[in-house]
C-alpha cells in the first residue's frame, strides 16, 4: 500500500513522519519548502486568546495541544501568556475565568488519563489571576535573567504595560509559543533523508481502475494537505466543498532595549476594528512577532474570500497570490510593521522605538465551511482520499490518527494510537537549533528566530 501526500506544511509533513513511523510507504510532494505557510507562534492549549469561540472547541484545542508538545517538544517555546483586557474592550476579564476553571478540570483528567499529558505544568498552576496592586509590588523587583516562577514571568509587563490602561485581573496562562523554524528543521532532519520528499509540482493528478496517479506514479490512497489551495485538488476531482481562505500577516521587529525574557502577550480587542487583539510574541535577542487583528495589520480589506457555486477553491485577489509567490513590496511591509508597532505601543509606551524589519511572516489560511471563526479540526473523506483542512497547527495530530484509523479499515495497514514518535524525541536539540536558524536565515529572517527563548 502506497500513500501520497500533496502540500508538505505543518499538516502534510507531520502525517508523512506519523505513517512513516507506523511502517507505511508514504511519498510527500511539496512545491516550495517543508512548513513555510501562515504564521505560527502560539500553541493555544486551551484557546483563551479567542473569547468568540465554544467551549467544546477551547476543550478541543487543549487536547489538541498537549498532543502537539508531546509529538514536537524541540519546537516549544516554554513560556506562559498573558492575557489583558484593555478599558476601552467591552470585555470583563472575569467572564473568561470560569472557562478557565473549567479548563484546569480538563487538564486534570487529561494527566488522570496519561501521566505524560502533563506538559503544561501543575494543573492547579494552569493559571493565575493578577490585581493592579499585585502588579505594581512586581514593577519593584528586577529584572530576572531567567524566570522561574508565575511572578517572575510577570515582571516585564509590570515594569513596561501601562497598568492604567487595562482593566483587572490580568491572567497568566500556560498557554506555550511553537516555532515554525524548528517545526520545519525537524521536517527536513526526518523526512529529507529517507527519500520521502519530493519537491516538485503537482502537475498530472488523476484516478485509473481505483489508483491515483501523481506526475506517473501510482498511489493507493491520496491526502490531501495542500492547504488553501486544497480546493483545486478538490476541483480536479470533482469533490465539492465550502471552505474560507484569509490571507494574514504578522511582523518581525526589533528592540535592543527590550533583550530580556518576556512572555507572550495578548491585549484583547474586536476582530477587525481599529482596537482589534494585538499580540505581542518574544523570540531571542530582543526579536518579537507582532499581530494586530485590524484590517491594516494583520488582517485585509479583501483578504477573506470563500468558495463558489462553480468551485470549492476561494480564489485570493491577485495581489496576495503575487506575495505568497513572490514575496512583499519592502514599502508596505515596513508601513504596517510600523502600524504593528503603534498598535501595541498603546499599551507598551517604550516599544514604539522598534525597528521594522522587511519580510513579515504571512500566508493564506485555509477555513472548512463558512464560519471564519472556526478554530478546531476539520478532516473528510472520500473514495481512498483524505481532505484535511486545518486552522490551527495543533490539531495535526488528531487528523493523523484519524487517517491511519482509515487506512486499517481499507488496507488493514498497522494501527497503533500514538502521540510522541520517538525518531522526533530522540533528535539532538543543538542540532534543531542550527538547522532552524539556517532555514530562518535561508528564509529571509533573523537566524535567531530559530531559537528558542525558553525549554522546559
Amino acid at each position: 500500500m502506497k500513500a501520497a501526500i500533496i502540500g508538505g506544511g505543518i499538516t502534510g509533513s507531520s502525517i508523512a513522519m506519523y505513517l512513516d513511523s507506523l511502517g507505511i510507504n508514504v511519498t510527500l510532494f511539496e512545491k516550495n519548502d517543508l512548513i513555510s505557510g501562515p504564521p505560527i507562534c502560539h500553541l493555544h492549549a486551551g484557546g483563551n486568546l479567542y473569547r468568540e469561540i465554544t467551549l467544546k472547541e477551547k476543550i478541543a484545542l487543549l487536547k489538541e495541544s498537549i498532543d502537539f508538545i508531546r509529538l514536537y517538544p524541540q519546537a516549544i517555546d516554554y513560556r506562559p501568556t498573558v492575557i489583558a483586557v484593555p478599558k476601552n474592550d467591552e470585555g470583563n476579564p472575569k467572564d473568561l475565568i470560569e472557562t478557565l476553571e473549567i479548563l484546569k478540570k480538563e487538564y486534570k483528567k487529561l494527566i488522570e488519563n496519561d501521566p505524560k499529558n502533563k506538559v503544561l505544568g501543575e494543573p492547579d498552576e494552569y493559571y493565575r489571576l493578577y490585581y493592579k496592586q499585585d502588579l505594581q509590588k512586581l514593577k519593584m523587583k528586577d529584572l530576572p535573567k531567567v524566570p522561574k516562577t508565575p511572578d517572575e514571568w510577570l515582571i516585564p509587563f509590570a515594569k513596561y504595560v501601562n497598568l492604567d490602561n487595562i482593566k483587572y485581573p490580568v491572567i497568566l496562562v500556560q498557554e506555550y509559543g511553537v516555532n515554525v523554524f524548528r517545526l520545519a528543521a525537524i521536517a527536513k532532519m526526518i523526512l529529507e533523508p529517507k527519500g520521502i520528499v519530493k519537491y516538485e509540482e503537482v502537475k498530472e493528478l488523476k484516478k485509473v481502475d481505483g489508483k491515483w496517479i501523481l506526475n506517473g506514479e501510482e498511489f493507493d490512497y491520496l491526502i490531501n494537505a495542500a492547504g488553501f489551495k486544497s480546493g483545486i485538488i478538490d476541483d480536479k476531482l470533482h469533490f465539492k466543498r465550502e471552505k474560507l481562505t484569509e490571507f494574514k500577516a504578522a511582523y518581525v521587529v526589533k528592540n535592543e532595549n527590550f533583550n530580556f525574557t518576556w512572555p507572550e502577550i495578548i491585549f484583547h480587542g474586536k476582530r477587525g476594528t481599529p482596537q482589534g487583539m494585538g499580540q505581542f510574541t518574544p523570540y531571542a535577542n530582543g526579536i518579537f512577532q507582532l499581530h494586530g487583528m485590524t484590517k491594516d495589520i494583520t488582517l485585509f480589506e479583501d483578504g477573506l474570500v470563500s468558495s463558489s457555486e462553480n468551485s470549492s477553491y476561494p480564489r485570493l485577489p491577485k495581489h496576495f497570490i503575487e506575495k505568497i509567490e513572490k514575496g512583499w513590496e519592502k514599502e508596505e511591509a515596513e508601513s504596517r510593521a510600523k502600524k504593528a508597532i503603534e498598535h501595541l505601543s498603546r499599551f507598551i509606551p517604550e516599544f514604539k522605538n522598534s525597528k521594522p524589519t522587511f519580510v513579515p511572516l504571512y500566508g493564506a489560511q485555509q477555513i472548512p465551511g463558512t464560519d471564519a471563526e472556526l478554530r478546531a479540526v476539520e478532516i473528510s473523506f472520500e473514495n481512498n482520499y483524505a481532505r484535511c483542512e486545518v486552522v490551527k497547527a495543533s490539531t495535526v495530530t488528531s487528523m493523523a490518527d484519524s487517517i491511519v484509523k482509515d487506512l486499517n479499515k481499507k488496507f488493514n495497514t498497522p494501527y497503533k494510537k500514538q502521540i510522541e514518535i520517538d525518531e522526533i524525541k530522540n533528535l539532538d536539540d543543538k542540532t534543531v537549533t542550527e538547522k532552524a536558524k539556517e532555514t530562518a536565515k535561508k528564509r529571509g529572517y533573523p537566524e535567531d528566530m530559530g531559537k528558542r527563548c525558553f525549554k522546559a
